[in-house]
């Protein structure tokens, strides 16, 4: 049994279909504690050229206030459901090392995302936070692809 689960959200259905397997573990008994993480990807390059123009701290707070109440609707959705979680927003740069970063932090035991499935060119120029995700961990990551939730 995984006592911890960490589910990494950005708001998109596809991320969502992870969602399925983790309710699946959790009424099988296969999973305790279902942690709903979002990561607010805050990168403003140029936000110092706008000078006085531009607040990145009501950007930040914005983003993380849109991101949290994201996560309490699928919480309470899967509190609907029977199924118990607790949510998280971390803001940084990058979502794969914020994702692990974080499940090291709070002894997760496995890690649950979904993954577009790219492959050859495509995976290469747009990269994956799945595969980061899936290459940097320390813990169990189960990849879902977009292709569970079309049953």
């Amino acid at each position: 049994m995984y006592r911890k689960i960490l589910v990494p959200l950005d708001g998109s259905k596809l991320a969502e279909c992870a969602l399925d397997e983790v309710k699946k573990m959790v009424k099988d008994g296969f999973a305790g504690e279902v942690i709903l993480l979002s990561v607010v990807k805050i990168d403003a390059p140029y936000a110092e050229l706008y000078g006085a123009h531009f607040d990145i701290t009501a950007m930040i707070k914005a983003f993380s206030d849109s991101a949290r109440k994201y996560l309490a609707d699928v919480e309470a959705r899967l509190g609907a459901e029977g199924v118990r979680a607790k949510t998280e927003v971390v803001e940084d740069n990058r979502a794969a090392p914020a994702i692990t970063d974080f499940a090291r932090k709070n002894g997760i035991d496995m890690i649950v995302i979904a993954t577009h499935g790219y492959t050859g060119m495509k995976k290469l120029m747009l990269g994956s936070v799945a595969l980061s995700v899936l290459h940097d961990s320390h813990i169990p990551v189960l990849l879902i692809r977009p292709e569970a939730c079309r049953t």
